[in-house]
């Protein structure tokens, strides 16, 4: 990595073990929990409950970028998100755990961004009129996903020729632009996209030549927890997937990856210590 540490708002993160950003879905129709959390007071509740369990980051998202996924209008997104944000933000400040928004529309960004939040996380990747500006103008970190068409149509004639390859070179492309706009490069992380535009071969593939996307020198974000190819491998529905998912964090994290998306915090945070402590070789 070009960095040991991830510039983050006014945070620092250390990147010398695997960091857990918890998912906190604030959305009538997300893949993972049915809209569970689409109550402002129960989504509260669950990042209270991440931040107890451990969690380095929240990633709050007000809009489903699940396949097939209609978009949201930004007034419907910016009112499920940053009320929250800023009734979360003090707990979080007070406990140096940084907010992170899951946006793709720069009117969200910009509301993020002046509510306090110090992590963008793009499934487009900036590239929305006006995005990269927006980042750039401020010290937020941003996580650069590659994601092949739309929600809505990604999973249609999923075709690459080497698909590592390609979200390889996407992602650098994506990179040299925010640092010719003035991003630096420690306030950079890049996620491969899994199902985003990806078969479970896709998927798999990238997750076994991981070591090739970290090659690039920034640190990895994965976002496995719950998808559709942990449900292939194993026959379990969405609920039944968590031993599932802790096994492609570990193996995420075996290949590289610095950041790794959960839904189940606490068991993914207690996985990580365990690999870590096996790792290291002593407590």
């Amino acid at each position: 990595m070009r960095s040991h540490v991830l510039a983050c708002g006014p945070y620092r993160l250390a990147l010398d073990r695997p960091l857990v950003m918890g998912v906190l879905n604030v959305t009538p129709d997300s893949f993972s929990d049915g809209g569970r959390y689409f109550d402002r007071g129960r989504a509260l509740a669950r990042a209270r409950e991440m931040l107890a369990h451990g969690a380095d980051l929240i990633d709050i998202g007000g809009e489903s970028t699940r396949p097939g996924a209609a978009p949201t209008d930004e007034g419907d997104e910016i009112e499920r998100v940053i009320p929250l944000l800023e009734q979360l933000r003090p707990e979080c400040d007070e406990m140096s755990v940084p907010l992170s928004v899951d946006t793709r529309k720069t009117v969200v960004m910009a509301a993020a961004i002046d509510a306090g939040a110090s992590m963008i996380n793009d499934v487009g990747a900036l590239r929305a009129p006006g995005a990269i500006e927006a980042v750039a103008r401020s010290a937020v970190a941003v996580c650069l996903m590659h994601m092949r068409g739309e929600p809505t149509t990604m999973q249609h004639d999923v075709v690459y020729t080497d698909v590592v390859d390609e979200v390889k070179n996407f992602l650098n492309e994506r990179v040299e632009a925010c640092e010719a706009a003035g991003i630096a490069s420690e306030r950079i992380v890049i996620d491969p996209g899994f199902g985003f535009g990806k078969s479970v071969d896709h998927n798999l593939v990238l997750l076994n030549r991981l070591p090739e996307i970290v090659e690039l020198g920034f640190p990895v974000a994965v976002g496995l927890s719950r998808k559709s190819t942990i449900g292939v491998l194993t026959g379990r529905d969405v609920e039944e997937r968590v031993a599932g998912s802790i096994a492609a964090a570990l193996a995420a994290v075996a290949r590289g990856a610095a950041i790794v998306r959960a839904h189940d915090v606490l068991e993914t945070v207690d996985a990580l210590k365990v690999w870590r402590t096996a790792s290291i070789g002593r407590r």
